[in-house]
């Protein structure tokens, strides 16, 4: 018993420490604009060389990793970038911004004493100023001569999946594909990127938290608007259906496959 004990308490700090690593990949940064400041986490190619051009993904985190720790957004999703398989075969820049505590991705307004939570997207409206970080980031970013400007990414989850509808919904043009899990949003703003942008939609049929019809409803809208998004339903899958999106073995080869 003390052995297996021992064992497992070995495997624990590998495990820890494994995690650890992939995270210090992530080098913590600061965009500044106009007084504001949006913390992010970058992560570049190993053997980076800023004369070679590379594909970059921007990855929106769920409302329960907001902060200004610049640490809290690497919860979910940085080690699938980060792991060797990963970084040995898809090669980019990966970049996880953090939203400020009192601040949402979407313009939505949530109300969390309903279960699933209530939501309502107003697109019509100035993006939040999270949102409006995000995309200078992302404008500050892709021009750097080491993007390749046919190979720009957004994925998010729960707030970050509702986060990637919207910003496709206001930069329609930017992005050569895009993943949305166990998020929701205006389904008639999709006609903007409904054409230009492979989808990728994901969620749990158990959610009970972000109402998984709110995702198949935007595909249904996407698909009228001439679109054809890629859809998974996970049968057993409650909120977290990002873990079993991140172990989809063809995420990452769809991903990358995508070219503007």
């Amino acid at each position: 018993m003390e052995i297996k004990k021992l064992a497992c308490a070995v495997l624990f700090l590998f495990v820890a420490f494994y995690a650890q690593a992939q995270k210090e990949n992530y080098q913590k940064e600061s965009f500044i604009q106009d007084g504001d400041t949006l913390k992010y986490r970058i992560m570049y190619p190993k053997d980076f060389i800023d004369t070679n051009q590379y594909p970059i993904v921007f990855f929106l985190h769920g409302a329960g990793e907001r902060g200004a720790d610049n640490e809290t957004q690497l919860a979910h999703g940085s080690a699938l970038f980060a792991s060797e398989e990963s970084l040995e075969n898809y090669p980019a820049i990966v970049v996880f911004p953090q939203c400020p505590k009192e601040d949402y991705w979407s313009n939505a307004k949530v109300n969390r004493k309903s279960r699933p939570v209530s939501l309502k997207f107003k697109y019509h409206r100035k993006p939040t100023q999270a949102m409006h970080m995000v995309m200078e980031l992302v404008d500050e970013l892709v021009g750097k001569p080491f993007v390749k400007e046919d190979q720009i990414y957004v994925m998010g989850l729960s707030m970050g999946g509702m986060g990637t509808y919207e910003i496709l919904h206001r930069k329609p043009d930017t992005f050569a594909a895009a993943i949305a899990i166990c998020g929701g949003g205006d389904e008639k703003g999709s006609e903007e990127f409904a054409k230009k942008v492979p989808l990728w939609i994901f969620h749990g049929a158990k959610d009970d938290v972000v109402d998984p019809q709110l995702s198949l409803e935007m595909a249904s809208k996407i698909i009228a608007y001439g679109g054809h998004p890629n859809v998974t339903i996970y049968s057993e899958a409650n909120h977290n259906s990002w873990d079993s999106t991140f172990a989809e073995p063809e995420l990452l080869p769809w991903l990358f496959a995508q070219k503007k």
